[in-house]
């Protein structure tokens, strides 16, 4: 068979192009520490790598997001942190305003002094996270929950909270709403309220009252009335959703600070109610925290000026109402608070969690792609070295002829 030049010339060259791209992929693998340059170098270990890589990014979002929801709850809890301060100092410029003792005067300081905290209030509740989303606001990050109008303070947002993906399997909330916190708090007991009627002319001070038997509850509304005939005072209770005396429906005597008991509850009155005078007893409706501190200004900026019994009765049953609906109030922005230290304490461990998959999908990868510096050297010597003896090989061949032995 006769080779032709031609055929040991190209045959030549595709063995050297060959062999110079096997060095210069080696050459590559080590500039770039990486084994798989294409998915060819390693096609299983390259869906791998590829499938990895994806979880590590998509771990690594999780960690961003973590952050981003841990940011906004520790301001969260600062805030009510500071709210809960706010309403404690509130409480004792209440209990203080109930010590009998005080003059108008006095109130209208008290009154000025609780004007600068719901303002103060409002402001807290209105805190943004720094970047503009207000953090009581529900969905609607970027509009103000509260605003004070003539009706008093109003939230003007929505219920929603923001919730943002942490895990693969878990979403927990970057906002909750203001409603829940300032605006939805039962007054009276947290079940019903017993109040005095603003007409009464007597001293009966009214109790926050107790549950007794919540299966006896009935949802209506009551009324206990009083009557003093021949110095002998008598109340009856009355059921006004039903229109029908509670049982016994008869006059009772009423002896100051006797229990009150019918249908699952019960409370006391104290003091000296007049004829005619009126107590109800409804169940609890929501009364919003800045309600409940303007109720109590309005209180104190009423002014007493015959020094009456039946105001400053009227005044005591008001500010004992303000006390049971503020205390309401500080139990809500406590469980709030406490429900943000458990969404912190969550993400520390989710936080602890990432950060232990992400090492375990570094070392993964690094397995997976990362050139063995070892072998690659020494490929790449022995490359060379071939190349180098393939290139002398035909450098020796192509020099060959017939001519030389002629």
């Amino acid at each position: 068979m006769r080779i032709s030049t031609s055929s040991i010339y190209n045959a030549n060259i595709n063995l050297l192009n060959q062999q110079q791209a096997k060095l210069l992929h080696t050459q590559q693998q080590i500039s770039t520490q990486r084994r798989i340059l294409t998915p060819a170098d390693d096609p299983i270990a390259a869906a791998r790598v590829l499938e990895i890589s994806q979880a590590d990014a998509s771990n690594t979002q999780y960690a961003t997001n973590r952050a981003t929801v841990q940011h906004t709850a520790s301001l969260a809890e600062s805030v009510l942190q500071s709210v809960t301060s706010l309403l404690q100092d509130v409480r004792t410029v209440m209990v203080n305003a109930g010590s009998g003792g005080l003059n108008n005067s006095d109130k209208q300081t008290l009154a000025t002094d609780l004007s600068g905290r719901l303002e103060e209030l409002l402001t807290l509740a209105n805190s943004t996270d720094g970047v503009g989303n207000y953090l009581f606001s529900g969905f609607q990050g970027r509009t103000q929950p509260f605003v004070n109008g003539m009706a008093g303070v109003q939230y003007q947002t929505d219920d929603g909270q923001r919730m943002i993906q942490v895990g693969s399997t878990r979403q927990l909330a970057a906002s909750d709403s203001g409603a829940d916190i300032f605006m939805r708090v039962k007054n009276g007991n947290g079940t019903f309220i017993a109040q005095a009627a603003t007409a009464n002319t007597g001293s009966g001070i009214v109790s926050q009252g107790t549950v007794t038997n919540p299966a006896l509850l009935t949802g209506n509304n009551y009324q206990v009335a009083f009557s003093v005939v021949a110095g002998v005072t008598t109340y009856s209770v009355n059921n006004t959703t039903l229109g029908a005396p509670v049982a016994p429906g008869t006059p009772i005597p009423y002896v100051s600070g006797q229990v009150i008991n019918f249908d699952g509850l019960q409370f006391d009155i104290t003091g000296t109610p007049a004829n005619g005078d009126v107590f109800t007893v409804a169940p609890s409706t929501n009364e919003s925290i800045f309600e409940t501190i303007s109720n109590l200004i309005t209180a104190l900026r009423t002014p007493n000026p015959l020094g009456g019994t039946d105001a400053a009765t009227e005044f005591t049953n008001s500010n004992n109402h303000a006390l049971n609906s503020l205390d309401r109030g500080i139990d809500k922005v406590l469980t709030v608070r406490s429900s943000l230290g458990t969404r912190l304490r969550e993400l520390d461990a989710l936080q602890s969690a990432g950060e232990d998959m992400g090492v375990q999908f570094k070392q993964t990868l690094s397995k997976l792609q990362d050139v063995d510096f070892n072998k690659a050297i020494s490929d790449l010597t022995q490359q060379k070295i071939s190349l180098e003896a393939a290139q002398k090989s035909f450098l020796a061949v192509s020099g060959l002829s017939l001519f030389d032995f002629m």
